[in-house]
């Protein structure tokens, strides 16, 4: 496969005995641009940008030089001074492979991946079988949403190449973008048995991620057990956890993990909120309480206060949690996790009536939400229930 930040160089064969002083600047070109280049490749980008530049004073439309200032202006993450050589370039010489390769590069940097794509395509004109950048169009198709177009590229890679790490892993973001879970499992798991120990870490992640969104926690937990075996610290792996655990009803085991992450990062006010809420399930309704504080006190959060008024609804204190979550819905109207514990607070009175209404002002919004109907049935369902603190 072509290294896309090093063009070759072909002086060596350009030279004429009948005009010794153009020979002598093309030598003198040549060797610049090899040191630009060696440089570039040792990220001593500054210096490698005084030896293009020195190219450009002496032949400005030089496509080696451009090119070599494009990609150190890439290096250095000025995607759109990068931009401006490469497209200067390709004003000299269209279809220059390594300028259209860093440009939609650049464009993709710079989320521009329509752009990105046109550009891409022009290059499969000059070689339409370069897998890396096929997998780059299919990167830049999934990144707009166009599922089709990203998947049909991503398997005419797999026949290119049976097991393309580049072309699996994209399929499994690709599925897992558009919430098809278990097909994404497919080319994750693929990618395990191919890897097996040596496999990327953020691949373990995902998989865990997979069975968190299917429900399966159980099967989530071994993967990000996985990853922390490797990378302790690793905060997907700590979240996933702390999640799983939650989700298999382990509040207590989910507050070690929630805890690991404080350790970390102590202003995180989304852990904190989580962290208040293990407690709130294991009874400690005091120190919840004091979690879900240190939350508000970093800024407002409306899961935090949710907290508050599910721990008032516990203690007995029905009103002041209708309160406070009547004006939640004003903030956020379409949430339902707000409307569930608004109707939890009627059962907790034994208004049923005043329950159903609630869930059904969520409905009549027109949105569809299998947690609300969940509700719904329970309250309408002959064997009705007191009330209780299951998360729905």
């Amino acid at each position: 496969m072509a290294d896309f930040n090093q063009p070759p160089l072909p002086f060596e064969n350009s030279f004429d005995d009948s005009q010794p002083e153009e020979n002598s600047q093309v030598n003198e070109i040549a060797e610049l641009s090899k040191k630009g280049y060696a440089l570039l490749k040792e990220n001593q980008i500054s210096e490698a940008e005084t030896f293009f530049k020195q190219i450009v004073d002496q032949d400005p439309e030089n496509n080696y030089a451009l090119v070599g200032l494009g990609d150190a202006a890439r290096k250095r993450n000025a995607f759109r001074e990068a931009v401006e050589y490469y497209k200067k370039c390709l004003i000299y010489h269209p279809g220059n492979n390594y300028a259209l390769f860093g440009l939609a590069d650049c464009y993709k940097a710079l989320n521009q991946y329509q752009k990105a794509i046109e550009i891409w395509e022009q290059y499969l004109l000059h070689d339409n079988k370069n897998i890396t950048v096929l997998t780059r169009i299919a990167d830049a198709y999934r990144k707009v949403r166009e599922f089709r177009k990203s998947k049909a590229i991503y398997l005419r890679v797999l026949e290119m190449e049976a097991d393309n790490p580049y072309a699996l892993i994209g399929l499994g973001h690709l599925h897992y973008d558009f919430k098809e879970y278990r097909d994404a499992l497919h080319y994750w798991a693929r990618m395990v048995q191919i890897q097996g120990e040596n496999v990327d870490i953020r691949v373990l992640t995902s998989i865990g991620n997979c069975y968190r969104k299917l429900k399966q926690f159980d099967m989530g937990i071994p993967y990000f057990e996985k990853v922390l075996q490797r990378d302790p610290r690793n905060f997907y792996a700590l979240f996933g956890l702390a999640d799983c655990y939650r989700g298999i009803n382990k509040p207590a085991e989910s507050l070690r993990y929630w805890n690991l992450i404080l350790d970390i990062d102590p202003k995180n006010k989304v852990i904190i909120t989580r962290a208040g809420d293990a407690y709130r399930n294991m009874g400690d309704y005091d120190t919840a309480l004091e979690y879900y504080q240190k939350a508000l006190d970093i800024e407002f959060d409306l899961y935090a206060v949710m907290g508050k008024a599910t721990v008032a609804r516990l203690q007995g204190k029905i009103n002041d949690a209708i309160e406070s979550l009547k004006k939640l819905i004003e903030y956020d109207l379409k949430n339902y996790r707000l409307y569930i514990e608004l109707a939890q607070c009627y059962l907790a009175i034994n208004d049923k009536y005043k329950a159903i209404e609630v869930l059904m002002d969520f409905q009549k919004q027109g949105i569809r939400n299998a947690h609300v109907q969940e509700l719904i049935n329970r309250i309408n369902s002959p064997n009705s229930f007191d009330s209780d603190d299951r998360d729905l």
